[in-house]
């Protein structure tokens, strides 16, 4: 997962959810590939046996090859 200003994560993760446009949407091991925009929102992902959240304004995410990559715009901190 990246932003236009770093990158927010790297790793293996055993599952996700993200704001797409038309709803919540999730993504596990052996999901077909798909590219999606993203909505303002909170995705939501699972690795090293943790839960993890993302406020984000908006972006987009690619499932391929059994790899997930994000690109996002995160919500501006308090």
């Amino acid at each position: 997962m990246i932003s236009p200003e770093r990158k927010i994560f790297s790793g293996e993760v055993s599952s996700a959810i993200f704001p797409g446009i038309a709803g919540f949407f999730g993504i596990q091991p052996g999901h077909a590939p798909l590219v999606s925009s993203l909505k303002k929102g909170k995705i939501v992902y699972a690795a090293g046996g943790e839960s993890h959240e993302l406020e984000i304004e908006r972006g987009i995410v690619e499932m391929y090859n059994g790899a997930i990559t994000a690109c996002v715009e995160q919500a501006a901190k308090g």
